[in-house]
């Protein structure tokens, strides 16, 4: 997928399989010097698109700031919008038919990259709270690979050797996959919970990963696992 046009086609098949209104993927920084900003692939309406743009909402959207301190999913809900230019951001969004709930993915690369992976829903509280929960896990795999994908396309990709997983590395980062958690992984395998911690923990190291949905994800992306 290296064309803005195959990422937002992929989006829009998350969208249907994830039920949710939209999704959003912005590369914040390459960790290197580019011309290609803002970079940014979106369901959102075009409209919303351009009146986004064209107000520079990128200095007053709370999501936006998601990236300078979030390091774990972040819930709408919980962020600042407090202040008039945010509540006006957010009343206009709600007009194009954005949504009025959402759960942004801060994504960190190993080298200095940045993105940020959004998901929009109209549902009530009651009922968001359980897609959003219920999907988390997938999304935050999915937002990493997106994040490999895309920058891998824009040729922001360094070619490195990265070193062969072993089989239980490549075991146990399936089964996380699949949305195991370590103990429930260790009783899969007949391992302790302390060594399957060990090879996630080497499995990054070898992948380069900060975490291990991020291993996970470049796992898929090399075609190392399947998801």
């Amino acid at each position: 997928m290296e064309h803005r046009e195959d990422i937002c086609r992929a989006l829009d098949e998350l969208c249907a399989r994830y039920e949710m209104a939209h999704m959003t993927f912005l590369v914040v920084s390459a960790g290197a010097a580019s011309n290609t900003y803002p970079y940014f692939c979106t369901t959102y309406p075009d409209a919303w698109t351009a009146e986004y743009l064209e107000r520079g909402y990128f200095g007053s959207d709370p999501v936006i700031d998601v990236m300078r301190w979030g390091l774990l999913p972040v819930d709408w809900s919980a962020l600042d919008w407090r202040s008039k230019p945010a509540r006006r951001l957010f009343k206009e969004a709600l007009l194009y038919g954005v949504g009025s709930q959402g759960l942004t993915i801060p994504i960190r690369g190993a080298n200095g990259e940045r993105s940020l992976f959004s998901a929009t829903s109209s549902l009530p509280r009651r009922e968001w709270t359980r897609l959003r929960d219920s999907s988390v896990h997938e999304m935050q795999i999915l937002s990493h690979y997106l994040h490999e994908t895309v920058l891998d396309g824009l040729g922001f990709r360094k070619a490195e050797r990265i070193r062969k997983l072993s089989g239980r590395e490549s075991q146990c980062l399936q089964l996380l996959a699949r949305g195991r958690i370590s103990k429930q992984i260790a009783a899969d395998l007949g391992i302790s919970e302390s060594a399957v911690k060990l090879y996630l923990r080497s499995g990054r190291l070898k992948l380069g990963a900060l975490t291990s949905h991020h291993a996970v994800a470049l796992a898929s992306f090399l075609e190392l696992v399947k998801l």
